[in-house]
């Protein structure tokens, strides 16, 4: 680092929200977002980096050539993986643009079209079966977990029934507080799991993903085994831990939002409840940590001068949150126009599975409010417990009656 500031006297980023206000931003990024330049923050981990708050300059960072998500250049990015292949989202350039063609096809707005119908039926079957069951029920447990877990495995060919142990493990990995030795561990046994799994589908493959790039990629010398263990255990972390976060902290969104959840209920329009989403997706921001990048070389940033090697965070919540990209952003809307919020970031590095992010929500909110008009939750508001202490933002427990 160039910046010998000390860092006891730096703001620990990410920041506390508020519990008056779980679902807004910690307050202090307002007035970040305000002063000139950036600001230089503590991060979880000891290191330091530089903050993006604004819109544009978070637009900037994130598409500007000069600025990597290549972890080989900071080493405090990937000290507790440093033994395993590196994972696309880590990448750059050629070869981060190599391996995400190879994983695009499964992603893509028609094969996520064609995935709906049985998105849907999953969709229907946990709530039935949480229908059964009856109430009070934690709605994390029972739906919002389950929901895109399932899905993500089926698309990967991920036994289902091991679920508990990759959601164990993924919860170490996106805490915040867990010591570097736990992390370490925690990501070494869930690449362990999806290597013996790879060898499983070499022998005896099947229709998935994993299959796919063993007989498309491996076969053929494009890929190693060890990169298609180390990609898969990426998409099957991402793909059922950001959805079950938005799923759930949706849902408390709109029981505190009564007139808005019943749009959603009560719509037949599939374009209303896809605005609705959007959102959604702006409003609520769940990540709330690691869109870490490296400046390649000197250069200017929102006013600041940012040297070669210097880290710069992402703040996604405080850019979708800037007065510069629309009016009244801290209320929420689901009627009003939201493109090009930053959600799943920009850029090269965009989220993959955006789209089949988006369907998910977009079945699974409308179909929990029309099946269960009487939705409520079953415990006080302030008992809630928010997922402060996680990368990811949401509920670890969302406690529901009807």
């Amino acid at each position: 680092m160039n910046i010998t500031t000390d860092q006891n006297d730096l703001p620990v980023f990410p920041g506390l929200r508020s519990q008056r206000c779980p679902f807004d931003p910690p307050e202090e990024y307002a007035g970040w977002r305000q002063a000139e330049g950036l600001q230089r923050v503590r991060l979880s981990n000891g290191g330091t980096a530089w903050v993006v708050t604004r819109y544009e300059d978070a637009r900037a960072v994130l598409t500007d050539p000069r600025i990597t998500a290549d972890a080989r250049l900071y080493p405090e990015l990937r000290s507790d993986s440093r033994n395993l292949p590196p994972a696309f989202p880590r990448m750059d350039g050629p070869d981060h643009a190599r391996i995400r063609r190879m994983l695009t096809g499964d992603f893509t707005v028609k094969r996520v079209a064609a995935m709906r119908p049985h998105i849907e039926e999953l969709v229907g079957g946990f709530l039935d079966e949480m229908i059964s069951a009856g109430a009070p029920t934690d709605l994390v447990r029972a739906y919002a977990l389950p929901v895109p877990s399932l899905v993500i495995s089926l698309l990967l060919g991920v036994p289902y029934a091991d679920h508990e142990f990759f959601q164990k493990h993924s919860n170490t990995l996106i805490s915040i507080t867990t010591p570097l030795d736990e992390k370490t561990a925690a990501r070494s046994a869930l690449f362990g799991y999806v290597l013996e799994l790879v060898a499983r589908k070499e022998r005896d493959p099947g229709d998935d993903l994993i299959s796919r790039l063993l007989a498309e990629r491996v076969a053929t010398g494009e890929l190693s085994r060890e990169d298609v263990a180390m990609n898969s255990m990426i998409l099957l972390f991402a793909g059922h831990e950001t959805t079950a976060n938005m799923i759930a902290l949706s849902t408390l969104t709109l029981l505190r939002n009564p007139e808005q959840a019943a749009r959603i209920r009560d719509t037949d329009d599939p374009a209303m409840a896809a605005n609705a989403v959007e959102e959604l997706l702006r409003y609520l921001t769940i990540a709330q940590d690691k869109i870490n990048r490296v400046a390649t070389e000197d250069l200017t940033i929102g006013g600041q001068q940012v040297r070669a090697g210097d880290l710069l965070t992402v703040s996604l919540s405080a850019a979708n949150r800037d007065p510069s990209f629309l009016d009244h952003p801290d209320v929420l809307d689901i009627t009003r126009e939201t493109r090009g919020h930053l959600a799943f970031g920009n850029g090269a590095h965009q989220c993959l599975g955006q789209q089949l992010a988006r369907a998910e929500l977009q079945i699974a909110l409308p179909a929990l409010f029309r099946r269960i008009p009487g939705l409520r939750p079953a415990i006080p508001f302030e008992d809630v417990m928010f997922r402060h202490d996680m990368s990811a933002y949401g509920v670890h427990e969302l406690p529901v009656t009807w």
